[in-house]
């Protein structure tokens, strides 16, 4: 028999998610996974060292006969990776600090955006697997449901942050809007809800893939990933998803964009183009937004002037400092003119997508969309979200029922599955994905979103089997993408 393969997840470990991975692997008889925290790795612990500290293979770490990238050792003694991976970073080791100075623990490098582009030490020597261990598999987990880690990567995002990788960033390029410097970000305090900075957040994220990417390849070239660093960056920026789906041929909502091409960039110009586009009824979403964090369905009466809107985003204004905005967990009904060019502006600075709003299937006056899960290429695990809103997320207390409970008749099951297969086809690199797709109410299917982390399904099962222990199931020992 082959030997068993390693699992290394990124994550925040103790979290639903973490824990979900190990309890399935524990049933199936398979070693637990090893946790690599997202935390360590944001307070410049090297990859190396954690893989140690988290007890990965310590024997299998090189042994070197001469020096390597200018870190001191004699001959024939071993360097460990933690000291190699400390060099090709070009910073010191620092120590771990109490969890409210998280974000200062690695000063701004001189070069500040540029930083990346200096040269870099050698890297170190790759961990080599004794023969009769198998090449691990690497997952990278939703790093959500910790301040410290969000606060972190907000500091990581910043002009002046140190090791500004840009390369995973689908928008790169483009400086955010109103950015807080390294210092500013590290002093952020836990207000629950509240979206600090969304765009500065999601550039440090794609920061953080770029160096768990660099870092994998160099220390464990064999290793195979389930969802590349990436494509995980494409999927969380909805802008970039919807342009990949598209060239794809995947049905998708109808972007609300100009004859040009152009798209909105604000509050004036997303009213001038619902109306010239004739569009009086779209979503606009936050672009790195998840779970309906930043989503508002919005409506343009084309003969008045009137609007409304469904969000979850909520409003706290003030006389002398901006307003803060931030994410209520419940729907809220907005229809002053002042106060959503306020919200949608905001939005705009953070990058925003606006798209058609489908009408959805349903009966009695619900409306209903599936997320459906697909695993190496086959759609398994799906749940139907029914609401009397137009925003179905369950914790926003949708129902949850099974596809034929909401209506869907077997060949229109068939048909989303097919679409969510399509859609995660779309990402060669990536094997899990939860696929949101909208059943239109003339039948025709639409994929609304691709969420990397969509597999947090609680209480459903398919083949007998959680979607965690599906997976572990699926993907051990498959021809996953490098």
């Amino acid at each position: 028999m082959p030997p068993a393969e390693p699992l290394i997840v990124f994550c925040n470990p103790g979290d639903r998610r973490s824990e979900g991975i190990q309890q399935a692997r524990s049933r199936l008889g398979m070693p637990p996974a090893v946790l690599i925290p997202y935390t360590g790795l944001l307070q410049g612990q090297p990859l190396a060292d954690l893989l140690e500290q988290a007890g990965y293979r310590p024997d299998m770490l090189p042994v070197r006969e001469q020096p390597l990238g200018g870190v001191s050792g004699q001959a024939g003694q071993r360097v460990d990776g933690m000291r190699m991976l400390d060099a090709l970073q070009g910073q010191a080791k620092v120590n771990s600090p109490a969890p409210d100075r998280l974000p200062e623990l690695t000063q701004p490098a001189a070069q500040g955006r540029d930083s990346s582009r200096q040269s870099r030490p050698a890297a170190p020597a790759p961990v080599v697997p004794a023969p009769d261990t198998a090449p691990p598999l690497l997952r990278l987990e939703s790093p959500g449901c910790s301040f410290e880690t969000e606060r972190a990567l907000i500091a990581l995002g910043a002009p002046d942050a140190p090791d500004a990788d840009d390369s995973l960033h689908p928008y790169g390029g483009q400086p955010d809007l109103r950015p807080l410097s390294f210092k500013a970000a590290g002093a952020l305090k836990d207000m629950p809800g509240v979206l600090h900075h969304p765009s500065q957040w999601f550039r440090g994220y794609c920061r953080l893939l770029a160096r768990i990417q660099r870092e994998a390849g160099q220390l464990l070239p064999a290793a195979r990933w389930t969802n590349h660093p990436g494509e995980i960056a494409a999927m969380t920026d909805k802008r970039r998803t919807q342009q990949i789906l598209a060239a794809a041929g995947v049905p998708i909502p109808r972007p609300l964009k100009g004859s040009s091409g152009e798209a909105p960039v604000d509050y004036a110009s997303l009213r001038g183009l619902m109306l010239s586009q004739r569009m009086h009824r779209v979503f606009i979403k936050l672009a790195s937004g998840s779970a309906a964090s930043g989503v508002i369905a919005y409506q343009l009466n084309p003969a008045t002037g009137a609007e409304v809107a469904v969000t979850t985003i909520g409003v706290e204004s003030y006389i002398t400092r901006p307003p803060v905005y931030y994410n209520s967990g419940k729907l809220r009904r907005y229809t002053d003119s002042a106060l959503l060019a306020g919200i949608i502006n905001w939005l705009y600075r953070h990058g925003a997508y606006a798209e058609q709003w489908i009408p959805k299937s349903g009966a009695g006056g619900q409306s209903f969309d599936i997320r459906q899960l697909v695993v190496a290429g086959v759609a398994c695990h799906s749940v139907a979200r029914v609401s009397r809103t137009p925003i179905t997320n369950l914790h926003l207390r949708s129902r949850r029922m099974t596809p034929a409970e909401a209506g869907l008749t077997e060949d229109m099951q068939a048909e989303v599955r097919q679409t969510a297969e399509q859609s995660l086809a779309a990402f060669p690199r990536s094997s899990v994905a939860g696929i949101d797709v909208l059943v239109g109410s003339t039948g025709r299917t639409y994929t609304a979103d691709v969420n990397p982390f969509g597999d947090l399904l609680y209480d459903v099962e398919y083949q007998g089997c959680s979607t965690y222990e599906w997976e572990m199931k699926q993907l051990s020992g498959r021809n996953l993408a490098l």
